[in-house]
């Protein structure tokens, strides 16, 4: 029997037939499709991310590709864009996004604060980034940072004057400075740390070269990472 899609109408048609007309509705029908009806592709979830609400700090689940968002507990605008500087700016960013200096970028007179960063050139100014901050040879950084994460990537450097106050680490290049983790602190087998590290981990790969006092063990609750 062949069941009508559209009226439900049941009729006795050939397993071999091609296409019919419904005898109740007068519809066409293709009975190969109705009777070896093709599997429908599941289509994969798309992928979702949680950001933070800068006005009021809620937790926001998003798409993946979105490039703006409204907080629905205070309906403030969330930038989700990405940008790369690649000339000179005298301009605050908001976004939860990637905020990248290329080496002849320039951004001055700055108080930002943005998802991930990525210093290649010169930033001048006040820099937050909520998960990571990576800093390359070429970085002119003058003001002060605060990261999530800290990264030094292989092959590079950074050098900083005063004690570096961040939520973890990781550096596969060299750092001379005093590091402060809320968590733990990674140095790859590349890496060259020259200064004291108070973290609550330390994870040493072989090779690695650390010039300086350790301290290890669980952070009180009362220290507060400052910016850099």
């Amino acid at each position: 029997m062949l069941v009508c899609p559209h009226c439900g109408h049941q009729q006795p048609e050939s397993r071999v037939a091609f296409s019919t007309i419904c005898k109740k509705c007068g519809q066409h029908l293709r009975v190969q499709e109705i009777l070896k009806p093709s599997a429908k592709t599941l289509q994969p979830e798309p992928k979702r991310k949680l950001i933070a609400c800068f006005q009021c700090g809620a937790e926001l689940e998003v798409s993946a590709t979105a490039e703006s968002t409204i907080c629905k507990r205070c309906s403030a605008y969330v930038d989700l864009h990405d940008y790369s500087i690649t000339s000179a700016l005298a301009k605050n960013f908001r976004t939860n996004g990637a905020f990248v200096i290329e080496p002849k970028g320039c951004v001055f007179n700055s108080e930002s604060i943005v998802g991930d960063a990525v210093i290649k050139g010169k930033f001048h100014g006040k820099l937050t980034a909520q998960r990571s901050l990576i800093i390359y040879s070429t970085a002119d950084i003058k003001g002060s940072l605060a990261a999530g994460r800290l990264i030094i990537p292989e092959k590079n450097h950074f050098r900083w004057q005063t004690q570096i106050k961040v939520g973890s680490a990781e550096i596969a290049g060299e750092l001379a400075a005093d590091l402060w983790a809320e968590a733990a602190v990674l140095v790859k087998a590349t890496a060259r740390l020259f200064g004291n590290v108070d973290a609550r981990s330390l994870v040493v790969e072989e090779g690695a070269v650390i010039v300086g006092k350790i301290q290890i063990g669980p952070r009180t609750g009362k220290e507060q990472p400052a910016l850099l």
